[in-house]
């Protein structure tokens, strides 16, 4: 059985355009935080996973720090909120409308999980 090569070197390519999401700002409240979410390339993805180990090199022990991820994915993956909201106010959201917007961040860590496996789509 032969190959078949690409031949619209776009869909080798993230996603150019961002994708919209409505958080809700509480349970009781019909008002949203808007959010626009853009696709992330193999780097960025392999940026965000090591932006999370630090190797401590006397002990040779090795920390996870998610924060770090989410700061860097925050600064990397989100183009723009309404209201306007910077990085370090995204950060420091409510846990309600936090638990929102992971859900629709991209995973770095199923990315990877779905290489690993040969699950990728």
């Amino acid at each position: 059985m032969s190959e078949k090569i690409v031949s619209n070197k776009n869909m080798l390519f993230a996603r150019t355009e961002t994708e919209c999401h409505s958080l809700r700002v509480s349970k009781d409240s019909d008002e949203v935080l808007k959010v626009w979410i853009k696709e992330p390339t193999w780097l960025q993805v392999e940026q965000a996973l090591s932006s999370v180990m630090q190797v401590d090199n006397q002990t040779q022990s090795l920390d996870l720090d998610l924060n770090k991820m989410y700061r860097f994915m925050v600064e990397n993956f989100i183009e723009k909120t309404e209201p306007t909201l910077s990085t370090l106010e995204i950060l420091k959201l409510s846990p309600y409308i936090g638990a929102q917007l992971k859900d629709v961040m991209p995973n770095p860590f199923m990315d990877e999980l779905e290489v690993d496996t040969g699950k990728a789509s």
